[in-house]
Parts: C-alpha cells; sequence; structure tokens
C-alpha cells in the first residue's frame, strides 16, 4: 500500500474540510448541525480509521516483501 495515496486522501479529506469550515460559516442552522454530525464527522473518522489501517497495512506488506523477496 503506498504512503502517496495515504498522504493524497488526507490532503483532499483537509481539503474538503476546509471547505466545509468556509460553507459553514454562512450555512448556520439546524440543517447544517445535522449535515456535519450525520457526513463531515462520519467521514472523517472514517477516512482517520481508513489511514490507520492503511498504515498497518503498509507495515505488513513491507515485511512480506523482505521476507519473500
Amino acid at each position: 500500500m503506498s504512503l502517496r495515496a495515504r498522504n493524497q486522501l488526507m490532503a483532499l479529506t483537509k481539503d474538503l474540510l476546509r471547505t466545509w469550515e468556509r460553507t459553514r460559516s454562512v450555512w448556520k442552522d439546524g440543517k447544517a448541525d445535522a449535515f456535519e454530525r450525520d457526513y463531515i464527522k462520519e467521514l472523517e473518522s472514517s477516512v482517520n480509521r481508513a489511514v490507520h489501517g492503511m498504515e498497518k497495512l503498509d507495515v505488513i506488506l513491507k515485511k512480506v516483501r523482505k521476507d519473500c523477496g
């Protein structure tokens, strides 16, 4: 698993969150709260779990390459 892919995912997520913050500064109602809770926070949590999994997988793949290469 490429650390480049992990870094790209993190960068894109950071960009999305910056865009959300700009949107959130003008969208101030209950629907915005619900959208943030149901989608933005969930996405952020999912990306963090995916990044952690990618990092663990990278360690395993490096070991496999070393052991089998």
